[in-house]
Parts: C-alpha cells; sequence; structure tokens
C-alpha cells in the first residue's frame, strides 16, 4: 500500500471555505462537493467531515480498508464512500462493506460482480470522454448497452462520471456537454465531472457532483 500524507486541520479548515465560495460563486448551489480523500491520512477524513464533507472519494482498495478501519463506528455510519478508481473485480468483495456508490463501472465483467456481490448498489457509468485509454471508462458506443445491462442486473444506476481531457477549454467544455446530454437521454441525475483544475468548466456544462482532492487538501504524494 502507497504511504498516505497528514494535513493540518487548519489548512483544510481555510481552503474548504476558499472552495465553498468558487463553487458558490459559479451558481453551484445545488452541485455536491466530494472530498477526494485518497492519497492522504484518516485525519483528514475525519476533518473533512467536521467541515461538512461527508461524502468522500477514494480510488485505491488497501488504501480504503486501511483508512476506514482506524474511523470509528459512529463516523463510518455517516459517512458516504464513493469508489472513484479503477475497480478490479476481485477487489469488490473486500471494499463492499464500506462503499455506497461506484463511480468507475465500465465493462460487463465488473457489473456482474457488483450485481453478485453488492446487489441494489448506486453505480455510475464511466465514459471515456478524454480518449486516454489509461483513464478508464467505456466509449459512448457502449455505453446505452451497459446501462441497461446494469439495470438488467438489479443495480441502481443513478449517475454518468467521467475525467476531463486536458488543453483547450472548449474541447473540455464540449466532452463535458456530451456527458450531461447522455445522462439526461438516459435519465441519470448524476454527473459526476469536474476537479480542482475545471471546476468551473464543469459546472457551467452541467455538473451535479464535483471531486475535489487538491483545492481542499494541496498536492497528493505521489505514488
Amino acid at each position: 500500500m502507497k504511504p498516505v500524507r497528514a494535513v493540518s486541520r487548519e489548512e483544510i479548515v481555510d481552503r474548504a471555505g476558499r472552495l465553498r465560495e468558487r463553487v458558490r460563486s459559479l451558481g453551484g448551489t445545488k452541485v455536491q462537493i466530494l472530498a477526494v480523500t485518497k492519497g492522504f491520512d484518516a485525519q483528514v477524513i475525519e476533518t473533512a467531515a467536521e467541515c461538512g464533507f461527508m461524502s468522500i472519494g477514494e480510488s485505491y482498495a488497501q488504501e480504503l480498508e486501511a483508512k476506514w478501519s482506524q474511523l470509528g463506528e459512529s463516523l463510518q455510519s455517516e459517512l458516504s464512500v464513493h469508489f472513484i478508481g479503477k475497480m478490479q473485480t476481485n477487489k469488490v468483495r473486500k471494499i463492499e462493506p464500506i462503499v455506497g456508490t461506484w463511480q468507475t463501472v465500465d465493462r460487463v465483467s465488473l457489473i456482474e460482480e457488483l450485481s453478485k456481490r453488492a446487489g441494489g448498489a448506486d453505480v455510475m457509468l464511466q465514459i471515456n470522454i478524454a480518449g486516454n485509454d489509461s483513464q478508464g471508462g467505456c466509449e459512448f458506443s457502449e455505453a446505452s448497452e451497459l446501462v441497461s445491462f446494469v439495470r438488467d442486473k438489479g443495480l441502481n444506476p443513478v449517475g454518468a462520471m467521467a475525467i476531463g481531457p486536458q488543453g483547450d477549454p472548449a474541447d473540455i467544455r464540449v466532452a463535458y456537454k456530451k456527458l450531461v446530454d447522455f445522462a439526461d437521454d438516459h435519465e441519470l441525475p448524476e454527473r459526476s465531472i469536474g476537479m480542482t483544475n475545471d471546476l468551473e468548466i464543469a459546472i457551467e456544462a452541467g455538473s451535479t457532483m464535483v471531486r475535489i482532492g487538491t483545492a481542499l487538501f494541496g498536492d497528493r504524494p505521489q505514488r
């Protein structure tokens, strides 16, 4: 498991205020902020919760397990954990009791495993809008069929998720709008798009959830 980084409570509280104002200034009063705590220690999760961020994002099963065991049962019961990293099917069983929403569902084998291990779970379809295979996600040409398969397998498709492309803001805007249109067409209420560097574009395009790590916790340690 990779090392995790500690961040002072004062830093997080200060950044939380600035982040909320940044989102509010964009008219994003109904946009949920998912605090991306991957790469940071369990204390960061506790401080994020103190600041009102009760939904957290984690990307690595082993790291999530280790940090979760350090949290009190009361806090565990209040948190909503979103898995936002590439999911190996053999890790589903280990973290199924912890994860509330699986955001990176992108293939039949993962849907089948989630159906077996986490029946009825909330899932989001990850779509590759950046043209970068390393980021994961299905193609738009596969997405409609996968949404139907999710429903057929008894899972609850609550949204679509994507990692934005890099570069020209106009290209990012077009990519995000395409995902939002897909979510609208398939009655998926949540659109998990936008991170620290592009949340303005994402909110303008129709994001309902931005995944924020750096703007809250600073730079993440390198793996």
